[in-house]
């Protein structure tokens, strides 16, 4: 064999050496990323922590309060529908209006609950198994149309803009939805954002969305779940709602006893109240649903319910909770 043949033979002999050693970092590559759905890679509470945004929560309830205040039957109410629907599709396919009417001193509402579903990931990071659950997180997204505990009667009449009864918690779950998406959780979530929960002067004609979602699972039906209502506010105290105890003191004691091992310090081992909300109907058809709520307000229906008086640090110590149960269970 002369030189000239020697010198190509050894140079096409470190190109196939060279042309293997490369391929197999390409080949790994493609394994870690996924190629449809069912690959993406449980996340978890850490992740979820990191990626979860106090300010962009924050952002997102001071864009509720731009619409002004959101009563049924207002063009503020069907603009934010329209924003909430919106914002949901950007973490998730699955999201449907559930539309229902309802007809109080002779004038009918025209309302809808806005659900979405987040399916679990597949194999955890951590090697925890998905599990079969359901887990419901709510709040609602309309606001009073009446300031009748506002001290001066002259504004009783007066829609409150609702920066804390109603917009805090639908910031916290917007805000989950986009972390749901960068870290899928291991049990299925269903987010209901339920309409008409502050329309009537009584409590009859209140609750008026979650007593119909009640009324009408389907698949939508949860293994249990959590009402978020009023936990925006700068001085949060979140004693334990005494309906919840009452109907389900397992799953209620779990919730409070996981915020102190966190050190959320506004979780109070305390029995508060027992409060009328969205959570209800819920625990009379047999869900397990605790409410998380401030109801030491001072601005509660009244039209000093503002954006001043909320903080993102009270939304991201809820948050931090709901993680959590989400990534780690109870």
């Amino acid at each position: 064999m002369n030189a000239r043949r020697l010198v190509l033979l050894l140079i096409y002999l470190c190109c196939g050496v060279l042309s293997i050693a490369c391929a197999e970092p390409d080949s790994d590559n493609r394994n870690i990323e996924p190629t449809d759905a069912t690959q993406v890679k449980v996340g978890t509470a850490r992740e979820a922590n990191l990626t979860f945004s106090a300010q962009r929560a924050f952002a997102m309830l001071e864009k509720q309060c731009e619409f002004g205040p959101r009563p049924p039957g207002s063009a503020a109410h069907r603009e934010t529908q329209n924003y909430l629907f919106m914002e949901l599709q950007k973490y998730t396919n699955s999201v449907a209006l559930q539309p229902l009417e309802y007809t109080v001193d002779g004038k009918t509402l025209h309302l809808n609950n806005i659900l979405a579903e987040f399916v679990p990931g597949g194999p955890s990071v951590s090697g925890k198994p998905r599990t079969g659950e359901t887990l419901l997180l709510a709040a609602h997204w309309d606001t009073r149309p009446i300031a009748d505990h506002d001290p001066n009667p002259e504004n009783r009449d007066t829609p409150i803009l609702g920066a804390n009864d109603g917009a805090s918690g639908v910031a916290v779950l917007l805000e989950l939805a986009r972390v749901f998406k960068a870290h899928p959780p291991p049990r299925r979530i269903v987010i209901v954002l339920f309409d008409g929960e502050d329309y009537g002067r009584t409590g009859d004609d209140m609750f008026i969305g979650s007593r119909y979602f009640a009324r009408n699972l389907g698949k939508w039906k949860p293994d249990y779940g959590i009402l978020l209502d009023m936990v925006g506010d700068k001085e949060l105290t979140l004693p334990i709602e005494a309906n919840s105890w009452n109907a389900n003191r397992e799953f209620t004691a779990a919730i409070w006893n996981r915020a102190a091992v966190l050190g959320l310090a506004p979780f109070q081992q305390r029995l508060g109240p027992a409060i009328m909300d969205d959570h209800v109907p819920l625990i009379k058809v047999g869900i397990p649903m605790v409410d998380i709520i401030d109801f030491d307000y001072p601005y509660w229906h009244t039209i000093e319910d503002t954006v001043d008086k909320c903080s993102p640090k009270s939304l991201e110590v809820v948050a931090t909770l709901v993680i959590s149960i989400v990534y780690d269970g109870l």
